[in-house]
This record gives C-alpha cells, sequence and structure tokens, in this order.
C-alpha cells in the first residue's frame, strides 16, 4: 500500500502549453465520424464499450485496493459499482436494481442479436484489449480513472451522442448510459470527476486511451472514414 503523497510524488510532471499527450488522444476519438456512423457502426461501438467498462470497473477496483481509507474513491466507487443509479431500464435493470455498470452494459448488448461472425470477432477484439490492459501496470490504471471521469469520457460520450440512429432498444439503454453518466461526471464540485482528480494524471495514461482509439476504430472501421 502506497500514500497518495508518494503517488502524487511518483507521477509529478509538468503540464506544458500544449498539455498532456493523452489529451490528444481523446480529442482523436472525439473527432472520429460519430455523426455519419449507421445503427450497426453504433452497435459495434457499444460492443468496444461494454469492454472499456470491465477494464474501467478493474481500474477503480486497483485504485481502491492501492488507497483504501481515500473517502473520495469509496464515494466513487459507490457510483460505479453495485449501483440502482442506472436503474430502471427495460430489458436491462429493474427498479431500484443494483448492479456494476459494466453488467449494465452486458445486458444492453443482449438487447439486440447480432450474427455469430460478427459477434465472434467484436469478443475476439474486446479480449485482445482487456489483456493488453491487464498487463499494464497497477499505478497507471488507478491513474487512468482521473482521466476518465475528470472531463475525458464526458468529452467522449458526448462526441458518440452526435451519432443520429439511436432505434433499437440496445441503443436507447446504451444512449441512457452515456447521457446519465454526463451527469453523473459533469458537477464540478461533487461530480464523479470531483472525486478522483486528486489522483493528478499524466501521460502515464496515454497507452490506456491509445489502445481505447484503437479498439473503437477497429470494432467500427467507419469511424475513422
Amino acid at each position: 500500500m502506497i500514500t497518495m503523497s508518494e503517488q502524487i510524488q511518483i507521477d509529478s510532471a509538468t503540464k506544458d502549453s500544449i498539455g498532456f499527450a493523452y489529451e490528444k488522444v481523446i480529442d482523436d476519438i472525439c473527432n472520429l465520424n460519430w455523426s455519419d456512423l449507421d445503427r450497426e457502426g453504433l452497435i459495434d461501438a457499444a460492443w468496444v464499450y461494454y469492454y472499456f467498462s470491465v477494464q474501467f470497473r478493474e481500474n477503480l477496483e486497483i485504485a481502491r485496493g492501492l488507497y483504501p481509507d481515500d473517502d473520495r474513491l469509496l464515494r466513487l466507487d459507490h457510483g460505479e459499482r453495485d449501483t440502482s443509479n442506472l436503474s430502471p431500464w427495460p430489458g436491462v435493470a429493474a427498479a431500484g436494481e443494483k448492479m456494476n455498470h459494466d453488467e449494465f452494459m452486458r445486458r444492453t448488448l443482449a438487447l439486440t442479436t447480432i450474427d455469430a461472425g460478427r459477434r465472434k470477432r467484436l469478443e475476439a477484439l474486446g479480449q485482445g484489449y482487456l489483456a493488453k490492459i491487464r498487463a499494464m501496470d497497477r499505478m497507471s490504471r488507478a491513474v487512468s480513472i482521473a482521466s476518465y471521469e475528470d472531463g475525458g469520457l464526458e468529452k467522449v460520450f458526448r462526441a458518440i451522442l452526435q451519432a443520429k440512429d439511436w432505434n433499437t432498444p440496445a441503443l436507447q439503454a446504451f444512449k441512457h448510459f452515456l447521457e446519465e453518466h454526463i451527469r453523473f461526471d459533469s458537477d464540478p464540485d461533487a461530480g464523479h470527476g470531483a472525486l478522483c482528480r486528486h489522483l493528478a494524471p499524466n501521460d502515464r495514461v496515454l497507452p490506456l486511451w491509445t489502445e481505447f482509439k484503437r479498439i473503437f476504430v477497429e470494432g467500427a472501421p467507419a469511424l475513422g472514414a
């Protein structure tokens, strides 16, 4: 176990006038071709996001393990794991039902059937992505939570919401997930970002964001068109 002051010392970095490199990757993801993505491409992107949500939960678990006495991370944990804050949603979550957010996404995907070959491709891509993330060091994975929650994912979610065709049960549930997370994260004082920004991310999180971009482009190739 390490203290927060030790982590800050380890991760101290000077942010120059153009920012950290991982922030450029966030911009790259936001600038993908979301507005022209068709329904099938958006379903593929939802599959990609499911695998991201798995590693997000795991990274939060790592952060909690590194800082078990951090009350802010505990409150963040309560908003991301074993929570009813996405409930109810038809076919996914009953009123008041608690679950991890990646479980919400797993159930969301089950609302739309895709052909076996497409599913096999997306599952292989997702499992390969998870293997790469799980091979990364624990501190980078823990610190990534702040880069996600304190503005990074809000930007990505707003970009995804530029897509025009959400007319399936799965995509409606995915849209609900995105919109609610924007609400969870965006409050500057009490939102999820405020609960973890003291982790002070820097470019040690760059590989995690680079892999996130890669899996989006490979999972839904039309995004790079």
